[in-house]
């Protein structure tokens, strides 16, 4: 038997654990105030739940497209269940002077080589002031920083807020809309 080993492929990268990706962290500030936003860590979903707590009921079908009154601890798993490669999360967090407040998630998880499903949800109190530009804005460059080209988000044909949002960052390459829920494709807009 020789030493030699099979060619490093992007099969072969996706079964490897990944690295903790501290690159990704770093602070903004919105409205007067920093907030910090990190990866997720693997298997961290009490944030998930914290985060699912503070949002409304409008706000929690439109992210999940179900009227959930709880979070189930199927979803918070599978959204916790990152590997930095193929299925990432990013967290928005605000230190007040009592405790870490969850503001928002963004997250990413491969469908192929070169797509992924993006989500976002933002806290109620936290919408409209650019959390969630910046969230997506940073979830987009590290999924093509990893490879992934294209983004699909799903959402209820009522949430214009998402599509106001994606037409901001990126290009939609294709629609689908079926029972009041729409699937679109979108690329990122090369800035010049």
């Amino acid at each position: 038997m020789t030493g030699i080993t099979a060619p490093t492929t992007l099969a072969t990268l996706t079964s490897e654990a990944v690295d903790y990706p501290s690159e990704l962290e770093g602070d903004i500030v919105l409205a007067n105030r920093r907030v910090r936003i990190r990866p997720l860590r693997r298997d961290e979903e009490e944030p998930l739940r914290e985060l699912f707590d503070g949002l409304s009921p409008r706000t929690r079908y439109l992210r999940f497209l179900s009227p959930m009154p709880k979070l189930p601890d199927s979803v918070a798993r599978t959204l916790a269940r990152v590997d930095y490669r193929r299925q990432l999360a990013l967290v928005a967090e605000y230190d007040n002077p009592i405790a870490t407040e969850i503001l928002g998630l963004a997250s990413f998880g491969a469908l192929d080589d070169s797509r992924v499903e993006v989500g976002l949800v933002i806290r109620d109190d936290w919408q409209r002031q650019r959390l969630g530009t910046e969230l997506v804005d940073r979830l987009l460059s590290a999924a093509e920083a990893r490879g992934f080209r294209q983004f699909v988000a799903n959402s209820s044909s009522d949430n214009v807020a998402i599509r106001k949002l994606v037409r901001g960052l990126g290009e939609i390459v294709s629609t689908k809309i079926s029972a009041g829920m729409s699937e679109f494709t979108f690329v990122r807009r090369r800035t010049k």
